[in-house]
Formats: C-alpha cells, sequence, structure tokens
C-alpha cells in the first residue's frame, strides 16, 4: 500500500527534447522524423513512476499495469515535448495517472496508466513462476 500523502492532484513532469533515436522507426529504417508512439509512451510511464515512487514502502514496488494513449499530434526532432503525469485515482494497491505530452504549439499525446503497488517478494515470485 502507498504511504500517506499521495492523493489525487499530485503531478509529476519530465521534460524532453526530441532526438533522432527516438523518432518513429521499424527495424533501423525511419518512418517519420517525429517522436515515437513507443518514446512518447516510455516517458508518460516514467512520468508516472515518478508519481508513486516518493510513496512506495521499502518493500514494495509498482508494476505497470495498463497504459491507454492516444498521438494526437507529431513533434519533430529538436522539439522540446514535456510529459506529465496526474495521479486521478489513489487506492492501496494502484494509483491511477492521466497523463499527457505537450509542447509549444500542440498536445501530442494523452491517455491513462495504471500503476499495481505490490511486495518486492510477489513480484519476484510472479516473475519466478513465468521462466
Amino acid at each position: 500500500h502507498v504511504k500517506p500523502g499521495l492523493h489525487p492532484g499530485h503531478r509529476e513532469q519530465i521534460t524532453i527534447t526530441v532526438t533522432e533515436e527516438m523518432v518513429a522507426s521499424f527495424g533501423g529504417k525511419m518512418v517519420h522524423p517525429t517522436l515515437s508512439t513507443v518514446t512518447m509512451v516510455y516517458y508518460m510511464e516514467w512520468a508516472g513512476r515518478k508519481v508513486i515512487l516518493p510513496f512506495l514502502e521499502e518493500e514494495e514496488e509498482g508494476v505497470g499495469g495498463q497504459i491507454a494513449v492516444k498521438h494526437c499530434s507529431p513533434a519533430p526532432v529538436g522539439k522540446k515535448v514535456t510529459f506529465t503525469a496526474e495521479a486521478t485515482e489513489v487506492k492501496e494497491n494502484k494509483v491511477v495517472c492521466r497523463v499527457w505530452a505537450e509542447h509549444d504549439k500542440a498536445v501530442v499525446g494523452e491517455g491513462t496508466f495504471t500503476q499495481v503497488i505490490a511486495p518486492k517478494a510477489r513480484i519476484r515470485e510472479r516473475i519466478e513462476q513465468m521462466r
């Protein structure tokens, strides 16, 4: 269970500049010189992780449970993009965040990210069961 103090409305942010390594590409072949959806999701999840980190007990960890996002606008190479995660639902073992990415001209993407809070021992056990 998360420590007291995490409430809906709590926000964290990450700001990055889009680089060539972050663009939409498959098999090493670039599709568009813009932020890829997979990279957008990576930073949305990271911002969501920053929301829960200060509130985790020593013996627990967060696990990405669900993410649903819409990619709305391109973010070209060189563009500065800010990713925000805002807690909307805080339960003993679950935190839901509204996530979005934006630059100076548009919202790049938006959605929700759900993290499950569980004991580290149970997470390790679950991983071992899958080997």
